[in-house]
């Protein structure tokens, strides 16, 4: 059978599946069963406990839950704390990570040894990078970044070996090299897709993880020290959000079962690949270069705010009547994430001169929320979240579009493989979730 007669097969069946799987909303609510584990004010069901991370969205107030502004906290600090702590030229990646993985701060002594524990880790097996990341290169990183994980199995004699040492020496070797594998996959597709030229840049042991991946990236390895410290801070805020994530949630449940650490965070990055999660800010960015495509005057708050009107109410845009960047499942009153990194991203404006693209941001951030509220019936109050600035930061610092969800997980491998140790030790039970059949009995 030929390719194209499979798909015509394929096509043929496509509405047998649709006649057979569709299962009626009124069977969720007569069972009590919540799609997607949330409810229809989008809480989540609970399926676990965690040491990591919280998110606070509402405090109990005379009694009363209400919603406040946004609270995200590691290890029991508020990431908030933690980036402000840090000074102008200091950058927050390494020990972070330190945090959230061991589970403390690290001291100046047990930060540098792990900073030279993961500068010492920063490099690929012999070979690798031509036999497997420039092989089969795809403009889908991630998919080339996965690849390389399961490969990266085949070269690790302790695999299989299920020890917590082990695991623990797994996850600082993939933080390490995540930044390549990204980044050599990018040059892979560019190189050979795009037919660019060509080059390979080794990462430095001594710098931070924000500043290899700038000087991995571009042909003369050059930044400034803002560039590399905005991008620290957008890694910060991407590198664990509460454990009920999707991929996090993947990460313990492929681990529960038993299997090895490269298997499971490939499942997570098959996960935070898909649109729905990953992917948010690359909307942002498109919905952005129609709106500069549509609006005449971009500093006119009323133009602008008509032509919003306009994607909400799906005649503009992509048609689905959403603004993208705005709102989130967890969060009502603000994304403590986009709170931060806002006045970092008007200091990055300033320095490449997008004072305009900043503005236009403003008026965005401030009258969506205001036609949302006019125009939907919703559940809780819609606020920007950290998708909506973290594309802009990525267009200002020159990085492709096929990288913005690989640098995602750049930073989200930290938060997996806390919770991946933290399953390992705390639940020893396989994850098995129960599904009600509403199956008919034919015969």
């Amino acid at each position: 059978m030929t390719e194209k007669q499979l798909r015509q097969y394929a096509a043929g069946k496509k509405g047998l599946c649709i006649a057979n799987d569709t299962i009626s909303d009124v069977l969720f609510s007569e069972y009590g069963v919540n799609r997607g584990l949330r409810d229809e004010k989008g809480k989540g069901v609970l399926a676990g406990l965690t040491n990591i991370s919280k998110i606070v969205s509402f405090k109990n107030i005379d009694g009363e839950n209400r919603p406040c502004d946004g609270e995200l906290w590691y290890r029991g600090y508020n990431v908030h704390t933690l980036i402000e702590a840090l000074g102008e030229d200091e950058f927050g990646f390494e020990k972070t990570a330190y945090l959230l993985v061991f589970g403390q701060k690290p001291s100046e002594r047990e930060e540098a040894e792990f900073c030279r524990v993961l500068g010492e880790c920063k490099r690929l097996p012999v070979n690798f990078t031509r036999n497997v990341i420039m092989e089969g290169p795809s403009k889908d990183i991630m998919n080339s970044m996965t690849k390389s994980i399961l490969t990266l199995a085949s070269y690790d004699d302790e695999v299989n070996a299920a020890t917590l040492e082990s695991c623990i020496r797994q996850c600082i070797e993939l933080i390490a090299v995540f930044p390549m594998l990204a980044v050599y996959g990018y040059h892979a597709y560019n190189h050979y897709v795009n037919d660019e030229s060509m080059y390979i840049h080794r990462p430095v042991p001594a710098l931070s993880t924000a500043e290899n991946i700038l000087r991995m990236l571009r042909p003369d390895s050059s930044y400034t020290k803002l560039e590399a410290k905005v991008l620290d801070v957008v890694l910060m805020l991407h590198m664990e959000h509460g454990g009920g994530n999707n991929s996090t949630f993947t990460t313990r449940v492929v681990t529960s079962s038993g299997s090895d650490t490269y298997s499971s965070i490939a499942a997570a990055m098959s996960s935070l690949k898909g649109p729905k999660h990953g992917g948010a800010n690359i909307k942002v960015m498109e919905m952005m270069e129609d709106i500069r495509a549509h609006v005449r005057d971009k500093t006119d708050r009323q133009e602008v705010r008509a032509y919003l009107a306009k994607i909400l109410d799906g005649t503009a845009f992509d048609g689905k009547g959403l603004i993208y960047g705005m709102g989130h499942a967890v969060y009502s009153v603000s994304d403590p994430r986009e709170r931060i990194l806002k006045s970092y991203v008007e200091a990055l404006a300033s320095e490449k001169h997008e004072q305009e693209s900043i503005t236009l941001y403003n008026i965005i951030e401030e009258e969506a929320p205001k036609l949302i509220a006019e125009k939907r019936h919703i559940y809780k109050g819609v606020s920007p979240n950290v998708d909506f600035y973290s594309g802009f930061v990525y267009e200002m610092l020159g990085i492709p579009v096929e990288l913005y969800t690989p640098l995602f997980a750049i930073a989200r491998i930290v938060g997996w493989s806390a919770h991946r140790i933290e399953e390992m030790i705390g639940m020893n039970k396989i994850i098995r979730p129960a599904y009600m059949s509403v199956m008919e009995e034919i015969e």
